[in-house]
């Protein structure tokens, strides 16, 4: 890891982050952060705007730090060694962290937090493994730092609280440990970090549209009546209602769209209540005025149409854009998968599964929902990433071990995780080998006993018997005392490559006394120095076989 020599909080520390990929960003980089979104932290990124920091968070801030370093006491007695304040960044340059606390030597680091009721919900034991109960947001940090620092055994994550006069209140810790599952999904997270920041295109600005007027725009309804209407403001009352209602929106697009629509829905409920009690009113001062009832009677009826219509293109609205929003991540991911098979040049991809549905289960407003779709479609092109190198990692290896006929159920195989495709290869490759070896044999022998005959025929020879010392000097089948071993190696194929025509297996070679000494793969190696030995033994064992053939003849 590299030390870089700045302050936390300072301006060039901020111009450092900004370059970097941090560990305090990484919960969000995953979309799991209770404070930021993933489409807030990529358009960030994308345009180097960051949200500037108010009183209120400054104050928090300071707090924080100020914890920390009194907290930092504290975690020195637990750790017995000395904490620096470090930010470092790993030796590639892309990823960085700010360290609360690292010993000299590297080998454990310390980070706090302002304790509350979250984190002591959190850390439910002292002292204890937070590997298993630490929330996922501060895993993911704390293993990002282990990944800029690899020199890290333990990290102890502290949270505190103290009194205005730096007295302590309360404070939990926990221990945790590296975990390299958990870190090769950080990098791949940050590796589609990069192609969303890459691809990142600002969102149009519009002009605002138009929306409809609040109830207030209407004049007060006002009708007098002594047998006859004596004053009213109908007409008026009617052309501006008319007005109001021809001007509502209904092209529902933004949620401000959507929340003044809903509030005129709220408010043509209200105008019908107002011109009913005005109705009933009237009615209680005089007979029906036929006049006046009817210009009531109309403002309401085509209120109410206005408001049931509005009601039913709220939902249809929403619904269209519930489900175009899904629709759209998931034409995003089925492209994200088209472009890996592409780069695998097979389609070995298989469906990557995302829940783009129960994402925006719950989610009111079209931004959360849309900011919920987004960070599940990251996180299933993360996944899809991963996948796809797993699979080219398999493809070579199907490739490397040759013998395409072994593998007609590739597309199965890349899918497998890599130590089981291996034991499948070796496998394979030894039933090849064997079966390959019992061919040769067969052949071999069918093909030496053919020249045996052919010879016998065209060439009848009798054979005196050999003498009794000839067969006793032969005697049994030993091989030649073993050579020093140079520790070089020969394979199965070798041997039978330098003593072809002829061929031999492995149970032969065992039966002759050179059993074999490793295995490549699916070869069998044999000491290089034991080849005379090995040449000796199959010479005196074809001589024994021809003499005990010879014995009968001269008989």
């Amino acid at each position: 890891m590299k030390i870089i020599n700045l302050t936390q909080g300072s301006p060039e520390w901020h111009a450092h982050r900004a370059a970097h990929y941090n560990a305090s960003d990484a919960p969000a980089m995953m979309g799991i952060s209770p404070y930021k979104s993933r489409d807030d932290l990529v358009r960030e990124y994308a345009t180097g705007i960051r949200p500037e920091v108010d009183p209120a968070q400054q104050r928090r801030f300071d707090e924080g730090h100020r914890a920390e370093a009194l907290a930092r006491t504290l975690a020195e007695k637990i750790i017995g060694e000395e904490l620096f304040p470090v930010v470092g960044m790993e030796d590639d340059g892309r990823y960085s962290a700010s360290f609360d606390g690292l010993t000299m030597l590297e080998d454990t680091a310390f980070e706090h937090k302002t304790l509350n009721a979250g984190l002591r919900a959190a850390i439910r034991q002292q002292g204890g493994n937070a590997n298993d109960f630490l929330a996922p947001t501060y895993q993911m940090q704390l293993e990002h730092q282990c990944m800029v620092c690899p020199a890290i055994e333990r990290v102890l994550f502290m949270a505190s609280k103290w009194a205005d006069d730096d007295t302590l209140i309360e404070e939990r810790h926990c221990w945790y440990k590296p975990d390299l599952a958990l870190r090769q999904r950080i990098i791949a997270g940050w590796a589609q970090f990069e192609a969303d920041v890459a691809a990142y295109t600002p969102e149009p600005s519009t002009a605002p549209a138009p929306t409809g007027r609040a109830p207030e725009t209407l004049p007060a309804l006002r009708i007098e009546m002594t047998g006859a209407v004596t004053a009213s403001n109908l007409e008026e009352f009617k052309t501006n209602a008319l007005s109001v209602l021809s001007g509502i929106n209904r092209n529902l697009q933004t949620d401000a769209d959507f929340a003044d629509a809903e509030k005129t829905v709220k408010w043509c409920g209200e105008v019908e209540s107002r011109i009913k009690a005005a109705k009933e009113n009237a009615l209680s001062q005089t007979a029906s005025i036929e006049a006046a009832f009817r210009v009531m009677d109309d403002v309401s009826a085509e209120v109410r149409r206005v408001r049931l219509d509005l009601e039913k293109l709220v939902e249809a609205e929403k619904k269209a854009r519930r489900e175009a929003i899904v629709i759209d991540a998931t034409s995003a991911l089925r492209e994200h998968v088209e472009s890996l098979n592409k780069r695998l040049g097979k389609p070995y991809m298989p469906k990557v599964p995302a829940d783009f549905v129960g994402s925006i289960k719950g989610k009111k407003s079209i931004d959360s929902m849309s900011e919920a779709v987004s960070s599940e479609l990251a996180r299933a092109k993360i996944a899809a990433n991963e996948i796809a190198d797993r699979i080219q990692i398999n493809m070579r290896a199907i490739d490397e071990a040759g013998l395409p006929a072994m593998f007609g159920d590739v597309a199965t195989l890349v899918l497998k995780e890599q130590d089981d495709l291996q034991a499948i290869i070796s496998a394979r490759q030894h039933a090849a080998e064997a079966a390959l070896e019992n061919l040769s044999a067969r052949k071999a022998e069918k093909q030496a006993t053919a020249e045996a005959a052919t010879a016998a025929q065209a060439n009848p020879v009798i054979t005196p018997a050999p003498s009794t010392d000839q067969v006793v000097m032969l005697g049994p089948i030993v091989h030649s005392a073993p050579k020093h071993d140079t520790g070089a190696r020969i394979t199965l194929g070798q041997i039978n490559t330098r003593i072809a025509p002829l061929l031999i297996t492995v149970a032969g070679l065992s039966e002759l006394g050179f059993s074999h000494v490793a295995k490549d793969k699916a070869a069998f190696l044999f000491r290089e120095s034991d080849f005379s030995g090995i040449c000796d033994a199959i010479a005196r064992n074809v001589m024994r076989a021809k003499l005990e053939h010879s014995q009968p003849l001269a008989a």
